[in-house]
């Protein structure tokens, strides 16, 4: 690594095209002005948070400092400095910034506080896994193994873990993995989607109610911490939950016991908790829409799942094992051309995305391309690419023509209209088939075909079936 390239905080060793090492540089933050003056901190970590309060990996007593004030996350760009909606900004250059790209050697000022950011000559390598998976997850690229090794030893933890990352790029393969790989494998694994659930009903999900509780109340009820006794209960969307119930989530976490609505005694509960989120939580404390002492509860160890973006070098893998675990989809193929067009969109639904891209169409033994997000992929080059093509097999042609035969095409109707029924008569029919064959089990239905429980339970929904399946 060349030592005047200060911009770049991590470089890779490659043997045979695979990495086998990786290292992390240290950053110093010196503090030259304000009340914490002298105060110095070398850092050896992708992200930095500065603010007032504990649990910042640089904690300053200035009065004008926010809780968690603003980060410096390490990406593939450089070093990004992000104000987290401070009360009173952050400014490099006397320049008040949301969002800026660092030099070395750069002046940032927050409230009366001075600082100097400075990334340093020495590293620390990072530890990478030597698999290429961890639970339902698959990944090369150096960020997916990173991930790997640190989930490999959370999960030998009880640690409460947080997880954070985009829409659709994989933070509930996360928590699976965590319980499935853990001491408490044999236990429930018990998902609460606090983003579905109508805000009269989030208390009585969490801890239960008992008979009479309230209107309709009809029947005692156990609610997910008590269900996932012995096991994992995994907080899907907590930015979603309502303020007011923030303190009662916070006792259980603390008391490691639970109140139905309506009861009177307390019942111990032997859980670890996993939460998700696509928002960024210092953001919403400093808005005042979430609880710090509940954030820094949940974010005892902090896991962020990479956007499929940030990793583009997995996806011929997850490609491969996508057309595998797609019914039809092993006796297909993609032509190349398709692959490198993929390669040039930034998928901003990520995995999710990818995966239904593929699945329809292999359906539809159609060119991926058509779908609307591939057509937003820019191009590489002035020079027009040539036509790229999904190239079925004549096994897999077969297959296509019998579903058409028995899904009836009405052309009397819009292509894109007569295009839906066909996909939802192949869902109706997988999610259906798929469902028995696990007797009604949806975690361990949403594990044999790839997806997560939340995509079967909206396709269920959406296609207007009665929800047969359980936990």
């Amino acid at each position: 690594m060349p030592v005047d390239d200060l911009r770049s905080g991590t470089w890779v060793t490659y043997i045979g095209g695979r990495a086998t090492s990786a290292r992390l540089r240290r950053c110093r933050i010196e503090v030259t002005a304000g009340p914490d003056a002298g105060l110095v901190r070398d850092i050896e970590a992708s992200v930095i948070r500065i603010g007032a309060r504990r649990g910042n990996d640089v904690q300053l007593t200035d009065s004008k400092v926010s809780g968690i004030h603003c980060e410096i996350r390490l990406d593939d760009r450089g070093y990004r400095l992000r104000d987290l909606d401070s009360t009173n900004g952050t400014y490099v250059s006397q320049l008040r910034i949301n969002d800026v790209y660092l030099q070395p050697g750069a002046q940032i000022a927050l409230g009366q506080t001075r600082m100097k950011f400075e990334p340093l000559g020495d590293s620390v390598e990072i530890e990478l896994s030597d698999q290429d998976r961890f639970g339902s997850m698959i990944g090369r690229s150096v960020k997916m193994r990173e991930l790997f090794a640190r989930l490999e030893k959370l999960a030998r933890t009880d640690t409460t873990v947080l997880v954070t990352g985009e829409t659709g790029a994989g933070k509930e393969l996360v928590a699976e993995a965590l319980h499935d790989h853990s001491p408490r494998a044999k236990g429930a694994f018990v998902v609460l989607d606090c983003g579905s659930i109508p805000p009269n009903l989030i208390e009585s999900e969490l801890f239960g109610h008992e008979r009479g509780a309230f209107t309709g109340a009809s029947t005692s009820y156990a609610g997910a911490f008590e269900r996932a006794h012995g096991g994992t209960v995994f907080l899907d969307e907590i930015g979603e939950l309502p303020l007011a119930m923030q303190p009662k989530l916070l006792r259980v976490l603390e008391r490691k016991e639970v109140r139905r609505v309506g009861g009177a005694k307390t019942q111990e509960v032997d859980i670890r908790v996993v939460a998700a989120t696509n928002r960024d939580l210092g953001v919403e404390v400093n808005r005042g829409r979430f609880r710090e002492d509940l954030y820094y509860r949940l974010a005892v160890a902090r896991v962020h799942v990479p956007p499929l973006r940030e990793r583009k070098d997995d996806l011929p893998l997850l490609i491969e094992h996508i057309m595998a675990t797609t019914p039809g989809g092993e006796l297909a193929s993609i032509a190349q051309e398709t692959i490198d067009l993929m390669t040039r969109h930034d998928w901003p639904g990520n995995v999710r995305e990818l995966r239904n891209v593929i699945e329809r169409a292999v359906l539809l033994a159609e060119s991926p391309e058509n779908e609307d997000s591939l057509r937003r992929a820019p191009a590489a080059s002035s020079t027009p690419a040539k036509e790229p093509t999904f190239t079925p097999t004549p096994s897999q042609t077969a297959t296509a023509s019998d579903a058409s035969m028995t899904v009836p095409v009405d052309v009397g109707i819009p292509f894109k209209n007569a295009k839906q029924n066909v996909i939802s008569e192949f869902e109706r029919r997988y999610i259906s088939r798929l469902l028995a064959q696990h007797d009604g089990n949806i975690s361990a239905a949403a594990r044999a075909a790839g997806i997560d429980r939340m995509s079967i339970h909206k396709m269920l929904h959406r296609l207007g079936l009665a929800n047969p399946g359980r936990e």
